[in-house]
């Protein structure tokens, strides 16, 4: 079989072809569902508002805010008692404190204090939990993370 020289030009002869196109709408439907996706079930860590130092302890720290506990702030400046971050006086505590005490007698009193504050305003809040017998107080500190022994 004798093949002519036209045959084999034409052979190699390579046809330009268009490049390949990628169609890049579907994909960036597909992003923008899966942004909408991420932004409605994130979920942020809420930071706190008051910037307490808390008192170190060798103990566990075993009081964990959650939900359906009373957290109670003492910070050293004014205003000095925070319910749940929000500022409140001696009067409103002790009232809440007793609200509280008759809806959910046996509710998680968690207290806050800065290592700078005073011990008048934590024995007050101690002392007006437990004069509408709210006994389950808890102090939040955090770790001590050197210990010497």
């Amino acid at each position: 079989m004798l093949i002519d020289k036209e045959t084999i030009l034409k052979f190699l002869e390579r046809k330009r072809q268009k490049p390949p196109t990628i169609i890049i709408i579907s994909l960036i439907d597909i992003l923008i569902v899966l942004l909408i996706f991420m932004m409605v079930t994130t979920t942020f860590k809420q930071k706190s508002v008051l910037n307490l130092s808390l008192p170190q302890s060798r103990a566990q720290s075993s009081a964990q805010t959650e939900t359906g506990n009373i957290t109670i702030s003492i910070t050293k400046n004014e205003p000095f008692l925070h319910w749940d971050e929000v500022p409140i006086t001696e009067a409103e505590l002790e009232a809440r404190l007793k609200q509280v005490a008759q809806e959910n007698p046996d509710i998680t009193v968690i207290v806050k204090p800065d290592k700078d504050s005073t011990t008048g305003h934590l024995v007050f809040v101690m002392d007006a939990a437990n004069a509408v017998a709210l006994n389950n107080i808890k102090l939040r500190t955090k770790p001590l993370r050197d210990v010497v022994e």
